[in-house]
């Protein structure tokens, strides 16, 4: 667990760099010397503007400082999300922009995902070859979706798979959790 202080350290970074990039200003620069954010770890930067998805790019493991994860995914959420390309954040979005974090854990396989997976806890992976898909954790929650659905949407909308995909055995279904941060 992060300490509050760290999390809100996170936080500022995304909403600062998101701003600067939808305003087409320079990506401000940090320096961050709090050992909780040096560690490298994979991470997540969800955007909502009125409570709908704007973006959301994250990463599974990195090499840089979770610190620094956050500004690029905050940016890449911000720019370079498909589904947004043609309808991107403007300056005038700002105000109502809501900014969560969700900071990682290790990817899980599993054998059994639907004695495995516990929902509102994992997030899932799915892959196949090079087809892959996720969900965060609280994608179940806020989907209201139970176990089946939460496979079957990842394996079809995600990952562009059959949605009984994760039933085959050349199928990788892994789980992580998430520590989620967010302006609310």
């Amino acid at each position: 667990m992060l300490s509050a202080e760290s999390g809100e350290t996170l936080l500022q970074i995304a909403r600062r760099t998101v701003e600067a990039v939808v305003r087409r200003e320079r990506v401000p620069e940090f320096a961050v010397d709090d050992p909780e954010l040096a560690g490298a770890q994979g991470a997540f930067v969800t955007l909502k503007t009125d409570g709908r998805l704007r973006g959301c790019i994250g990463c599974f493991t990195a090499e840089e400082p979770l610190w620094q994860v956050v500004q690029q995914k905050a940016i890449d959420s911000a720019t370079r999300d498909p589904r947004f390309l043609g309808t991107p954040i403007r300056p005038e979005d700002l105000p109502r922009l809501e900014i969560e974090v969700s900071v990682l854990s290790p990817l899980k396989p599993v054998q059994d995902p639907m004695n495995d997976i516990v929902l509102g806890t994992h997030g899932i992976y799915v892959t196949d070859g090079r087809r892959s898909g996720c969900f965060l954790p609280q994608v179940a929650t806020e989907t209201g979706w139970d176990k089946l659905e939460f496979l079957r949407h990842c394996c079809a909308g995600k990952a562009g798979l059959p949605p009984d995909a994760w039933r085959d055995p050349h199928v990788q279904v892994s789980v992580f959790t998430a520590e989620v941060i967010s302006e609310q």
